[in-house]
């Protein structure tokens, strides 16, 4: 009898077949060779996901040796496995690379690159998004997590005074529109500090403040309530508040204190701008360089909130060191650990979001006429680069009220005493600021960027020897981005402080400026 053919002889593909080593299958004392550490190409164990949930894990840091898709039933396992042309994965842009990327993916990029000129583009691609990541970070540590913050809002919604434990009987600050109190709160077993907002008769803003968006130069609320004030709180300036005592008539007083509206805020402030520049003299005097770099600082801020405000579609016209809040950050500056707080840097807020209503005096001209009105009028884009320009002034010590600044007309602005290299420009701003010409103003924008460039260059020296054209504005860009990130790198290798509110303006300067940014301030700063 004729036999059968014998059957071909059946081939298993290893990769398809062979089981995936698992961590119990791993020697008791071995270590695993791809546990997650930034010193090797090897990507980290990732968790297993339940069947039908989707991957969370890029396509570019699954690894190789992943699990693969299992045959099919109706598959023989002689079969060949039918594919489908394979997709090419997307190499990952430079925001994307890590340190310990594959290097089967890293090839992927480098393969294209066409010498050196490609991968120093790639470096700086990197720089930038390391920049980016880094800022982010140091701002939630300032200002904290949003998803905690909407967290605490929804703790806070229905509570009133019964929720909080008074700290302190008299206020921690006092601006031009409000009182402040020390409150306690305790949320997820921890007893946390805010500020709770007594508006002053008529100077309530919620429904403005209320829609802003969060800024760190921003003051946040997180609850909102209206309800009799304690009699334990003391409200200065109220008549019959001093004289009051806290014991024997507490029930009755009770029912003779007023009802009204308390907003809940995150940051706690210690002081207002006017009463630090009221206390500041002698510190200007026997340090000025710190001191003007400290007013640079505080004017920074002061722009990079009236720019987000802009962007919410608000105003700012009672832009004044009188409701311009200072708030302790978590740590002070490394540099500073150990001094006197008064040479730290605090976080400015801007907390008040209307106008009141003064008296004003005839104005001789309409060119004062004007420039008043700029100052006293309902919320407009002109004031706020006014208001800036008089806080320069108020500031450095220099008196520039409405009274004895009749030299504006003749464009003749008081004199800014040259103490420290920071003195000439800011005196520049302020003329730019103020100048006469609406037209010829700069904007809060282009302020900003010309605190930035006093704050950390390019000083005007750099063109001392070299003419400023934009490629070497680029090259200074691209040299100082990746020496901050080195100086962080350092940092983070000793055992110092969180980074502090400068490091994080100066993150903020770096990861958005650019040459032709760098070119236009130059021209209006140095010329």
């Amino acid at each position: 009898d004729l036999l059968p053919p014998p059957l071909p002889k059946k081939q298993l593909q290893r990769a398809e077949s062979l089981p995936e080593q698992g961590p119990s299958q791993h020697c008791r004392g071995d270590p695993t060779p791809w546990a997650g550490s930034i010193l090797y190409g090897i990507p980290p164990a990732h968790p297993r996901h339940e069947e039908g949930a989707p991957s969370s894990i890029p396509p570019w840091d699954r690894p190789s040796w992943g699990p693969k898709k299992p045959l099919t039933k109706s598959q023989s396992l002689g079969e060949p496995v039918a594919r489908s042309s394979p997709q090419k994965a997307p190499s990952p842009s430079p925001a994307e690379l890590t340190f310990g990327m594959v290097d089967r993916e890293l090839g992927q990029l480098l393969q294209p690159l066409e010498g050196p000129a490609g991968v120093c583009g790639v470096v700086l691609g990197c720089q930038a998004a390391a920049l980016a990541r880094l800022s982010a970070r140091i701002q939630e540590e300032l200002v904290g997590l949003e998803e905690r913050q909407q967290l605490l809002e929804a703790e806070l919604a229905g509570k009133s005074w019964a929720a909080l434990s008074i700290l302190d009987w008299e206020p921690c600050c006092e601006s031009r529109d409000a009182w402040y109190f020390r409150v306690g709160f305790t949320f997820e077993q921890t007893q946390l500090v805010f500020a709770a907002k007594v508006p002053k008769p008529g100077c309530a803003s919620l429904g403005v403040q209320s829609s802003l968006g969060a800024h760190c130069s921003i003051q946040r609320l997180i609850g909102r309530f209206t309800d009799r004030l304690p009699w334990e709180l003391v409200l200065p300036g109220i008549p019959g508040e001093q004289s009051q005592s806290r014991s024997g008539e507490e029930p009755a007083r009770l029912a003779t204190r007023p009802i009204l509206q308390v907003l809940i805020s995150p940051e706690v402030p210690y002081q207002t701008l006017a009463g630090f520049v009221k206390g500041s003299h002698g510190l200007h005097r026997t340090s000025p360089g710190h001191y003007e770099r400290l007013a640079c600082l505080l004017l920074l801020q002061v722009c990079m909130g009236l720019e987000h405000l802009r962007v919410q579609n608000v105003g700012q016209g009672d832009l004044c060191p009188e409701n311009l809040l200072l708030v302790q950050c978590p740590c002070p500056p490394r540099s500073q650990q150990g001094k006197e707080a008064s040479l730290s840097l605090p976080r400015l807020l801007i907390s008040s979001f209307f106008k009141v209503k003064d008296k004003r005096r005839p104005c001789s001209t309409s060119q004062e006429q004007d420039w008043t009105e700029g100052l006293t009028a309902p919320p407009s884009l002109v004031a706020d680069e006014l208001n800036v320009g008089m806080l320069i002034y108020q500031i450095l010590h220099v008196d520039i009220s409405l009274e004895n600044t009749l030299g504006f007309r003749s464009n003749r602005l008081p004199e800014i005493p040259s103490l420290s290299i920071y003195s000439t420009g800011l005196k520049r701003l302020a003329v730019l600021l103020l100048h006469r010409d609406p037209c010829k103003r700069v904007s809060v924008e282009q302020a900003r960027s010309i605190l930035q460039v006093l704050l950390w260059g390019p000083r005007q020296e750099l063109f001392a020897r070299s003419r400023k054209t934009l490629t070497l504005l680029r090259s200074w860009v691209e040299v100082k981005r990746a020496l901050l990130l080195l100086k962080f790198a350092e940092n983070s290798a000793g055992a110092g402080a969180s980074p502090s509110l400068e490091e994080w303006l100066c993150c903020q300067y770096f990861k958005e400026v650019t040459e032709h940014t760098l070119y236009q301030v130059t021209q209006a700063l140095y010329t």
